[in-house]
């Protein structure tokens, strides 16, 4: 199940895991996390959460279910369960750095800026080379209107993934709010040569255009925004 997944043979990957919990429903809880982790990838947030459920129902120390059921549940936009379930990760793991990591991501959906700059800092601590954990720190520092502070960690997001077009995206706006617009247009054209399909960047990077009185190159940018997300 697992080389299958990696070959993102989904359907085969879940049939592999399916005999796996047949031949022994009550010991393999991999088998339950790797097949929600599947499903998951597959859209299918809810069957995800069934099977982490009977997971830590088998084994109430795995903590990557626990992380895995979090994540699912922040795609779901239960935040608060989200951190639950982070919660119970860290607990049982205190050096997950990515569970920190994504718990600031909850905590910045719920608004909760100074716990959600903690998590992120506790995670870089444990991992200094963890893009997303710099990523969701930028984001709560644009939150906070520290947007040099959020510059300096969509750098850092950058540096150790240049092809991050998110990072790009969250440098792009932060440069716009303190009219550093040339800089805004060029990190927006930075994540569309990544995803030439992101249609924020090109809306974003029209909408700064504007600003430049550059009124034909925004309705371009507009127009394509609009082509790929009508």
């Amino acid at each position: 199940g697992n080389t299958k997944y990696h070959l993102r043979d989904y359907q085969g990957a879940i049939a592999d895991y399916n005999k796996a919990i047949e031949i022994n429903p009550h010991a393999y809880a991999y088998a339950y996390n790797n097949r929600g982790f599947v499903k998951d990838e597959l859209g299918n947030i809810q069957g995800a959460i069934a099977d982490y459920n009977k997971a830590i129902e088998i084994n109430p120390q795995y903590a990557n279910s626990y992380y895995n059921r979090g994540n699912a549940k922040n795609k779901s936009g239960d935040y608060q369960g989200a951190i639950a379930d982070y919660n119970k990760a860290i607990e049982i793991n205190p050096q997950d750095a990515s569970a920190y990591t994504n718990r600031c991501g909850a905590k910045l959906n719920l608004g909760n800026n100074n716990d959600a700059i903690n998590d992120c800092n506790k995670a870089l601590g444990i991992d200094p080379k963890l893009a997303i954990a710099y990523y969701n720190r930028g984001n709560v520092k644009s939150n906070l209107n520290d947007y040099k502070g959020a510059i300096r960690d969509f750098h850092k997001a950058i540096t150790q993934n240049p092809k991050y077009a998110d990072a790009f995206i969250g440098r792009g706006a932060a440069w716009y709010e303190i009219k550093g617009y040339r800089y805004a247009v060029s990190d927006y054209s930075q994540a569309i040569e990544i995803n030439p399909q992101y249609a924020d960047a090109y809306n974003n990077r029209g909408f700064v255009k504007d600003e430049l009185k550059d009124y034909q190159g925004a309705i371009a940018d507009y127009t394509k925004a609009i082509e790929i997300n009508p």
